[in-house]
């Protein structure tokens, strides 16, 4: 018999795992059709964006299977959406950083770095949060 499981886990999960595929596909972009295109530096910048976009893709699953737990915690749920902010801002600065050279761009990858840290404190909020 199958179980439903409540909306904040589940958005969560599909959340994270189209966030993983995103990164795998990202990852052997960069590897295969920018290798030679790149210069070693923006190939580290592009680099960055895809290993740090794995990280949180993998949060972003750890905090839905947390989620199957703490359905009701608003502190999860921020958690959650901080962490998909996180990969946007922060991966998503460093990819275009790297494919356009608009040196500006380097300003919002802070900010997604924050959200990120942001991130990981609330998930611990909500496990405190949660006896």
């Amino acid at each position: 018999m199958e179980t439903a499981i409540n909306a904040t886990a589940k958005i969560l999960l599909l959340l994270g795992s189209i966030s993983a595929a995103l990164a795998v596909i990202l990852g052997a972009f960069g590897a295969h059709a920018l290798k030679l295109k790149l210069s070693e530096q923006m190939m580290n910048v592009y680099q960055t964006g895809v290993q740090y976009h794995f990280y949180h893709a993998i949060g972003l699953l750890i905090i839905g299977v947390v989620a199957l737990h703490l359905p009701a915690s608003s502190w999860l749920k921020w958690s959650g959406w901080l962490m998909f902010s996180g990969i946007i801002l922060f991966s998503g600065s460093l990819y275009m950083l790297a494919l356009t050279n608009i040196r500006w761009l380097g300003a919002i990858t802070p900010i997604g770095g924050t959200a990120f840290i942001l991130a990981w404190l609330f998930l611990a909020f909500a496990i405190v949060k949660s006896s």
